[in-house]
């Protein structure tokens, strides 16, 4: 059972469509069992505020920062008053006391920092996508083979409450043996705000590359695939033609040796929308199925983190928004015990390859 989710919530009768709802009330803040320094290098996505939060909460004391961009410098101190800005890279590289960097640099770049931060004697914790080139995916397997060290990966699905603990009711058989992953994951492209290497999928990897490697891991956690291959891949620009490099549409059909799957990402967002996407999840199983609302349930409940469910008995919805993130303390703790408890490297790395070969082969629209 993961840590911070309660086996079973008492049931209590509704009226509606749904026959039963199932509250999950606040949770006890799980206390980090084990503390580690680290640092972190590139800031060219602010995702890393919220890897660097998750560190943090999980245990993990931040020493220092590198960055080449002052502007997001300037701002990272601001926010973690005290950190200590180191004068390059080699600095961070070579100070012992390290045992964790993290890194939401310009995507193109993670995965060579993450092969010298492993050569290093460091375990290395990267934004998605991690990873933009098969090339690059094979010298991440070789030095991790090599080293014992960890590249870790940053995939939503480890700060989504409602998906998370779907993997909780998948693992006690809940819906029976999962058949098929649908996913649907819309974003919104908010054009003002973005650098040019966003535009350009040499740095950023392709959409399926970048978005879809959420949709990828989420496909290998919930069907436990140890295998898998992309059967289907295109990507599009409907909507972007004065970016003729963008890629603001894709989707994927998955086959693996635990399920099969599809997903679908975009940057299409409506403005009128009160969220950066409606992000869906569809579960299918041999005796019932999950819907994840994750962002927002358009003219229902407030806020994100939705669950429903159906089975052989009933119908559910399940509130997950006070449920505990487990990653931080987990990821912590395998950094200190040398586990793979948080995320396991292999399905990791799969979800990843999944992704590649999807942009690499696609049929362009």
């Amino acid at each position: 059972m993961m840590a911070g989710f309660p086996q079973t919530a008492p049931a209590f009768q509704t009226t509606g469509q749904l026959t039963h709802e199932v509250p999950v009330g606040p949770l006890e803040q799980h206390t980090p069992g084990h503390r580690i320094k680290f640092a972190v290098i590139g800031l060219d996505h602010n995702h890393i505020n919220g890897i660097t939060d998750t560190i943090r909460r999980g245990g993990g004391e931040l020493v220092s920062v590198y960055s080449t961009t002052p502007r997001a410098l300037a701002a990272f101190q601001k926010r973690y008053g005290g950190v200590r800005v180191a004068r390059g890279e080699d600095e961070i590289l070579n100070d012992s006391s390290i045992q964790l960097v993290c890194s939401a640099a310009i995507p193109d770049l993670r995965a060579p920092l993450g092969v010298r931060v492993m050569q290093h004697g460091k375990d290395f914790l990267s934004d998605k996508p991690a990873i933009t080139t098969l090339e690059q995916l094979a010298e991440v397997r070789r030095t991790v083979r090599k080293t014992g060290r960890i590249f870790a990966i940053m995939y939503g699905r480890l700060e989504s409450r409602a998906t998370t603990y779907a993997g909780v009711l998948l693992k006690d058989g809940a819906i029976g043996r999962v058949v098929q992953t649908v996913q649907l994951a819309p974003h919104r492209v908010n054009e003002n705000t973005r650098p040019e290497w966003f535009w350009d999928p040499v740095r950023y990897g392709g959409t399926l590359c970048d978005l879809g490697s959420h949709q990828a891991d989420e496909f290998i956690y919930f069907t436990g695939s140890t295998t898998a291959e992309v059967t289907m891949s295109q990507v599009a620009n409907v909507n972007y033609q004065h970016r003729p490099k963008f890629q603001d549409f894709g989707d994927m059909m998955v086959a693996g040796n635990g399920g099969t799957g599809y997903f679908r990402v975009d940057w299409l967002t409506p403005d009128g929308l009160g969220a950066f996407g409606d992000e869906r999840t569809f579960i299918l199983g041999t005796e019932g199925y999950i819907e994840l609302r994750k962002t927002i349930d358009v003219a229902g409940r407030p806020g994100g983190d939705h669950l429903l469910i159906v089975d052989r008995s009933s119908g559910r919805y399940i509130d997950c928004r006070n449920l505990v993130l487990p990653f931080g303390p987990q990821f912590v703790a395998d950094i200190v015990n040398r586990t793979q408890v948080a995320q396991n490297q292999a399905a990791a790395l799969l979800a990843t390859e999944l992704v590649l070969n999807g942009q690499k082969n696609a049929r362009m629209l």
